[in-house]
């Protein structure tokens, strides 16, 4: 696997952005939250995959954009967890839920903790369909 996040596994289509806050799933870990959904797309990457912090949040932009950088990166450095043993494709959004702005390793520790809940998720769901 490639450590790069190009422009095809980036989440840019509004439909799909409004489908998947409508039907997707959340799982937390403080200071992130994930919003998946199983989507059937026409791409060579499990997952298309967005970032958001939101303005109430963190006001200045400055800031908005530093976490998003942030967290793409620890994204990047570690999107073999999420895509290891998927079968099928996902949408993801990533939000930022803290009012100021933490360090790396905490959003790296946090999107580790949520990769291991997102994989017991899609087993179970996987385990229950099968019965």
């Amino acid at each position: 696997m490639r450590y790069t996040l190009g422009k095809y596994e980036k989440l840019k289509s509004k439909k799909q952005i409004e489908l998947l806050f409508e039907e997707g799933n959340r799982i937390k870990k403080f200071p992130i939250q994930l919003i998946y959904l199983q989507k059937d797309l026409q791409s060579d990457f499990p997952i298309k995959v967005g970032f958001s912090v939101p303005k109430r949040q963190i006001k200045l932009a400055v800031h908005r954009n530093r976490i998003k950088r942030l967290m793409r990166e620890v994204y990047r450095k570690n999107k073999y967890l999420y895509s290891e043993n998927l079968n099928n494709t996902y949408v993801f959004m990533f939000i930022y839920m803290a009012n100021s702005e933490l360090d790396y390793k905490t959003i790296e520790e946090a999107l580790k903790k949520i990769s291991s809940k997102f994989l017991n998720k899609i087993n179970e769901s996987k385990e229950d369909s099968k019965k």
